[in-house]
């Protein structure tokens, strides 16, 4: 007997963020030409919801907005309605998220926006409560006044759509060529990055900026190489002060391992609960770097937990590496991960139970909503803790898994499973241990036999049995890496020349001839309103940063004077588009730190 009261078409997906509507009594389509159809029949408005399936706020927006009959009953009167999961539609995330702070000045998931027939956007946002409130908008009143100009202002809609249009592919020919045979004038670029980085360090707290306050990797990366490269002490306090800090805060799972997405305030403490691949994926290669730039054993220590994490809860029986585990559980935000004092010594009785409470920061008053995140902020012990607690937080594992579940995307993506690769190759090098480096083998293996098309191209997601989407950018640039990462740990040739071949696919298929660097999408992949070309760093960095490595490593291992030349034009796009704003191009940062210093043969030292 079916349970649902309602059905749409998102029940024929394969995404676990487009199931989770797939009962909504909103009539939801798809991305597809049924739903333009429909909308240009009908003479309908597009209403589209991007975001994904760990999200929190998309949780909210769904309790609150598209489970709502009387939401539902306006959506599909007057709109077409269309849900995209942009890990597996990046595509249409970056084009309409870059549409999104177009209009609004700002970004995020989920994301809203209304859509002309022929995919124009003409109005956008983030998150909407379903009724106005404190000044702002709620979505009932948006969806009725988007209604009335759509009936009355319809020249204006549209002027609108066409404008934001032109403002898109404008962005594409901003820039310009860097003068010069060389990479030298570089230089400057650099130490400006590190410039920026010292004004935004946070010299209480480690990291940049103040809240929330992200991991970046990347900025992490290039402080190392600075480092390494200049005799530079500064940029390893830095790095290294940062690196501590996330370790001790609620950032980091200290029961279980493994990194958060974000903190929600500048300390670290309090972190937006859901976990994703890639930024545990980024997060073990660091500090493995770490580790091998200063022999601190912390650092290998972290790493370590963030790779037995994967291992025990995102890995796949056949291999591949799922992509994320949500922040809700029963409803409520990081109710999974906290605990009250009593609890503690309940499990583990009143002595040890209060040692532990004592060193993890569990309190009768809590530091969350009543209830505490573990955390080592307040411990100058930190540096004895994981050992001395071993048995504790083993207990306190198994407990906090038999106490309620937890929601896991399981869905596996090709270039969140080449940085994880790219993690434990790089980890089972730096440890000598082989389970690290069998769990890079197996995933390669399962992406080869899964997400690897007749034609030698990817496929950008697996799931039940079923693989989806013509490879991006990133797929390719990301799973490039991790065979480089295979290669210098296992000296595999078959890893090589696999490289070689995909590197090959982004030169043909995604190179910009006339501007240079690499468009995020292939020349036969839908076309969008907008065909963009990232260089920031994002969450992760940006497929071109990433490209340029490969591709310097390639260079270098082939001895291919062609394959130089490509690298250095790479390289310098990166260098035009980083004199934007530097230190949201830290991974080209660390490139050309790199690469001047002829630090590139193994890209391990």
């Amino acid at each position: 007997m079916n349970e649902h009261k309602y059905a749409n078409r998102l029940s024929q997906e394969r995404s676990p963020y487009l199931l989770q509507h797939a009962h909504n009594p909103v009539d939801w389509f798809p991305w597809s030409e049924e739903a333009f159809t429909k909308a240009k029949a009908e003479d309908k408005p597009i209403f589209l919801s991007i975001g994904y399936s760990a999200c929190h706020w998309c949780h909210v927006m769904a309790e609150e907005s598209f489970e709502d009959e009387e939401v539902a009953r306006i959506l599909n009167k007057d709109f077409v309605a269309v849900k995209v999961d942009k890990e597996e539609r990046p595509d249409l995330d970056m084009v309409y998220m870059m549409a999104c702070q177009l209009f609004a000045g700002q970004g995020g998931w989920p994301t809203t926006l209304f859509l002309t027939p022929d995919k124009r956007p003409f109005f956008a946002g983030t998150y909407f409560p379903k009724e106005s409130v404190n000044g702002r908008a709620g979505l009932i009143d948006i969806l009725n006044s988007i209604k009335k100009s759509w009936s009355e202002k319809r020249k204006e809609i549209e002027d609108s759509g066409k404008d934001m249009v032109v403002r898109l592919n404008a962005i594409n020919c901003d820039g310009q060529k860097l003068s010069g045979s060389d990479l030298t004038s570089a230089e400057d670029l650099i130490h400006k990055g590190i410039e920026q980085l010292q004004n935004s360090f946070d010299e209480i707290n480690g990291g940049f900026g103040k809240s929330p306050k992200f991991p970046t990797p990347q900025n992490l990366l290039f402080l190392l190489a600075f480092n390494k490269a200049y005799k530079d002490g500064e940029s390893l306090r830095m790095a290294e002060k940062t690196l501590i800090q996330m370790y001790r805060g609620g950032i980091y799972d200290h029961i279980g391992g493994g990194f958060s997405r974000y903190s929600t305030d500048s300390r670290w403490l309090v972190p937006h609960f859901e976990k994703m691949l890639y930024d545990n994926a980024m997060l073990a290669f660091v500090y493995t770097k770490a580790y091998r730039s200063t022999e601190d054993p912390i650092y290998k220590e972290v790493a370590e937990s963030i790779l037995g994490y994967v291992l025990r809860e995102m890995t796949a029986p056949e291999g591949g590496f799922y992509s994320a585990q949500d922040a809700d559980s029963q409803g409520e935000e990081g109710k999974y991960y906290v605990f009250s004092r009593a609890e503690i010594l309940d499990r583990l009785g009143e002595k040890e139970g209060s040692a532990f409470c004592d060193a993890y920061d569990i309190s009768p008053r809590g530091n969350f909503e009543g209830y505490s995140i573990p955390n080592l902020l307040y411990n100058f012990s930190f540096e004895d803790m994981s050992e001395r607690f071993e048995s504790q937080r083993k207990t306190l594992l198994t407990y906090r898994a038999e106490r309620m579940s937890l929601h896991k995307d399981d869905k596996v993506l090709t270039a969140w499973n080449g940085m994880m690769i790219a993690a434990f190759a790089n980890a089972g090098s730096v440890f000598g241990q082989r389970r690290y480096l069998d769990a890079a083998v197996n995933a390669e293996k399962f992406i080869t036999e899964k997400l690897v098309k007749r034609d030698g191209r990817l496929k950008v997601r697996y799931r039940e049995q079923e693989a989806a989407g013509d490879g991006y950018l990133d797929d390719y640039a990301y799973y490039v890496w991790g065979l480089l990462e295979l290669y210098e740990t296992t000296k595999k040739v078959g890893y090589l020349q696999k490289a070689i071949d995909l590197n090959t696919v982004i030169l043909n298929d995604f190179s910009d001839e006339e501007r240079g660097g690499f468009y995020f999408t292939s020349f036969n992949s839908e076309k969008l309103i907008w065909r963009p070309k990232e260089s920031y760093d994002g969450a992760i960095p940006s497929g071109n940063s990433i490209a340029a490595w490969n591709m310097v490593r390639l260079a270098n291992k082939m001895g291919s004077s062609d394959l130089t030349e490509k690298a250095e034009a790479q390289l310098r796009f990166l260098a035009v588009e980083a004199e934007r704003y530097p230190i949201g191009h830290s991974l080209s940062l660390y490139l050309l730190t790199k690469y001047l210093n002829r630090d590139v043969k193994g890209a391990r030292r």
